[in-house]
């Protein structure tokens, strides 16, 4: 009986030296081997590996994968234009040296990610200040992001953390000044409306004066033309009435003493003074007298 308790704990001796003994290191994770509270060794490499039982060493894992910091509230800056700005961003970061994290934060992950953020927040307050708030939004984004990334890294590296991507998630107003700058904008939007429409009425007015112009120098030259044509047809008349009438004076004269006649008794209601006897009436005459004679 005696040595079958004495096996048991043999058994339960050696099981427990093994336990304590070996340990296996993720590939997730470092750990770090400490003798006594002194630092005695770091493995970073996955695997099987042994120390010595507590409390001669023991052992302290770290997470070596990417984590993220991202604060829950934005926090504000002012701009080269002196304007209040609230910034959101985040960053991916992980440990490389666990040694040298360890030694700067023990294993408070709560102490790193408040220096972290206190880094971050120097590196974005030197960048946004020297710049404006376009600049900041759009045309130098990505430059700032570049300059806080580079500015980061330089100083988490000397607390054994390797900064990788830094990113600003949002940049906006504050809410004191979101109305200014809304009806800033607005009335901006209004100024350029009004300078457009004001350009366009101007431009109307000058094609419709242009229009007028063109219209009136048209009918210039149509009514130059229908006189020219005009003239040119009276001339011609002229001269074929010329040449009708030219062959026998006689008929002409008849002729244009017909229309006289018709002309000056046209109206009924006229009256008119006239001498009988005056040359007005001379082919009255005549055919009075040939009438007369002809009765003979």
């Amino acid at each position: 009986m005696g040595r079958l308790v004495t096996s048991v704990i043999v058994a339960v001796v050696a099981i427990w030296l093994a336990s304590s003994t070996i340990f296996v290191v993720d590939q997730r994770s470092s750990a770090i081997v400490f003798a006594l509270g002194e630092v005695k060794q770091v493995i970073s490499e996955p695997g099987l590996h042994f120390k010595l039982p507590p409390p001669f060493q023991n052992v302290m894992y770290l997470d070596k994968r990417i984590q993220t910091l991202d604060t829950p509230d934005a926090d504000r800056f002012i701009t080269a234009e002196k304007m209040n700005v609230l910034v959101d961003a985040y960053v991916k970061w992980r440990i490389v040296d666990p040694r040298l994290y360890f030694v700067s934060f023990g294993a408070d992950e709560r102490r790193t990610q408040d220096r972290l953020s206190q880094i971050v927040k120097a590196a974005l307050n030197d960048e946004i200040t020297k710049r404006t708030v376009r600049e900041v939004i759009s045309s130098q984004r990505n430059a700032v992001m570049d300059a806080i990334q580079a500015r980061t890294a330089a100083e988490a590296k000397q607390i054994g953390v390797e900064v990788i991507d830094v990113r600003l998630r949002r940049v906006d107003y504050v809410d004191q000044i979101n109305n200014s700058v809304f009806e800033r904008m607005k009335s901006e939007r209004v100024r350029v409306a009004n300078e457009l429409r004001s350009t366009g009425g101007a431009e109307s007015e000058k094609i419709r004066a242009d229009a007028d112009r063109q219209r009136v120098v048209i009918l210039a030259e149509a009514y130059r033309e229908s006189e020219k044509v005009r003239g040119a047809g009276d001339a011609k008349a002229s001269q074929i009435y010329a040449q009708a009438f030219g062959q026998n004076p006689d008929f002409y004269k008849f002729y244009r003493s017909l229309e006289a006649y018709r002309a000056s008794f046209k109206n009924r209601h006229d009256v008119m003074v006239v001498d009988p006897s005056s040359e007005f009436f001379k082919y009255f005459k005549g055919v009075g007298n040939s009438n007369s004679s002809s009765k003979k």
